[in-house]
Formats: structure tokens, sequence, C-alpha cells
């Protein structure tokens, strides 16, 4: 019998590590987002804090240190959601490089989608926890009530990171098509901007526009991980947000499954 490879072998292995290691050799980018990161949350948090405050303690659940626990650990997650709608494979469809990546002998959403997942694992160490760790110094900001629902949040921040990232690869296999695809980033960046839970609680959105945001994977990218490592959802809810999470991730690698099928047929009928 022939022995199993290690996992350090698997090439999939790989290409999350190269993620990890590509994304490692931009310390001043790191720290750079990390004073962003802390700017813009002193800037949010004061003023969805007054928000709370003038509706008498309480807006749409959310107390000061949930909405406190809203705005910084959002903070902590730009770094490792992809909320701008761009990606490599988009250059490399339009340059024609993606061919390349054809030939290879692996899946080239996997390796697309894993290194980017990579880099957005990186992220949290020096950006993401940092972050989180000014917003419990500087606020009152709640956190999760048992061990049990920190494993939850951090099922739930994986999977968010992994939806946001397979979701690029989907938007991004549309240059197999458009071939310019400027236009489509940067409509994905305000769409994905205002329903993930970036600004504000989706729970603040009227009940239809509320639902319209439900019908969409965004919130599953941000919202649903916040809810669920701030203590705001505990027990039989956070487990149903980690179960709409886990479909909306295989509703989107199947459709990126699907795109790349066609593009590459398309590919290789123009000659690529």
């Amino acid at each position: 019998m022939r022995p199993l490879p290690s996992l350090t072998r698997n090439p999939y292995w790989r290409f999350l590590v190269a993620g990890i290691r590509g994304q490692s050799a931009y310390p001043l980018a790191t720290v750079a987002g990390l004073v962003a990161n802390a700017t813009f949350g002193l800037l949010k948090g004061g003023i969805m804090g007054a928000a709370v405050a003038s509706s008498g303690g309480e807006l749409a659940g959310y107390s000061a240190a949930t909405m406190a626990a809203f705005v910084w650990l959002g903070q902590g997650m730009l770094g490792s959601v992809n909320l701008s709608g761009r990606s490599d494979l988009q250059t490399r469809i339009k340059s024609g490089d993606v061919a390349v990546d054809f030939l290879r002998p692996v899946s080239v959403q996997a390796a697309h989608i894993l290194t980017d997942v990579g880099k957005g694992l990186f992220a949290l160490l020096p950006r993401g926890l940092p972050s989180v760790v000014i917003g419990v110094l500087v606020s009152g900001m709640a956190l999760p009530p048992d061990a049990a629902a920190y494993a939850l949040g951090l099922a739930s921040l994986l999977i968010g990171i992994t939806v946001s990232h397979a979701t690029i690869y989907a938007v991004a296999t549309s240059g197999f098509w458009l071939v310019e695809t400027r236009g489509v980033s940067v409509l994905y960046m305000a769409l994905s901007g205002f329903f993930t839970g970036l600004f504000t609680p989706i729970y603040l959105f009227p009940d239809w526009l509320l639902t319209v945001a439900l019908l969409t994977p965004f919130p599953s990218m941000m919202q649903f991980p916040i809810d669920v490592l701030s203590g705001q959802v505990t027990g039989a809810a956070a487990g149903q947000r980690i179960g709409v999470q886990l479909v909306w991730l295989a509703v989107v690698l199947a459709v990126g499954h699907l795109t790349t099928r066609a593009g590459r047929r398309r590919l290789e009928v123009q000659g690529g």
C-alpha cells in the first residue's frame, strides 16, 4: 500500500500557505491597515454610540456594548474579507495568463480561493486581533459569554472569510465574457459595503431592504460572524446563522464552478 501524502505536500494546502506568506511580505501595508482600522473604528464607534444613546440606550436590539462590538469586530475583519470586488483572477483573465492556470493539474477555482483565504487568515493576527484589542480598551464592547460562543464565533468567522473570497472568485469569472471588469468591481464594492453590515447593522434597515439583504450572500461575510462573535446571538440562533453561511458557501462555490467551466470553453473556442 502506498503511504498517504502528508498535508504539507498537498498542493491545495500549499496554495493556502502561499497566500499567508505572500501577505506577510508587506508588513508596512499591514501596519497602515491597522492604523486605518483604528482611526475609522473610533469615528464609527462615536457615531453609532451616539445613535444608540439618542434612542434611549437601545437601537434595533443593540445596546451600547453590543454596538461597540459590532463596530470593532467589523473593523477587525476588514483585512480578511474582500469587499473591494477585485482579485488576481481578473487580471489573469484579461492578460490571458489564465490559460496557463488551466494547464495545471489542480482546480483553478480552489487554487485562487485558497490563496486569497490564506491572505485573509494572515491579516487576522497583525491587523484584525489588534483592532479588536483597541476596541476592548477604548469601549465597553460586549464579548461572547462562554467558550462555546467563542468556538462558534471562530467557525462563523472562517466561513465568512471563505464566502467572501469564493463570491469574489465567481464575480471575477465574468471577465471571460466582459474582459474589462472594473465596472463590475465598483458595483460589487458598493453593494457589498452596504449589505455586509460594513456601515451599519443590517437590522437597522427597513423590513423590505432587510429582506433583500438576507437574500444575498453578503450578510454571511461580515454581519453574521459579528452577530456570533459578539454574543448578540447564541445557541440555536447562532447555529442557524452558521447554517445559512454554509448554504451560501455551497451556492457561490457551485456558481464559480459552473462559470469556470463555461469560461474555459469560451476561452478555448477563442483560441486561448
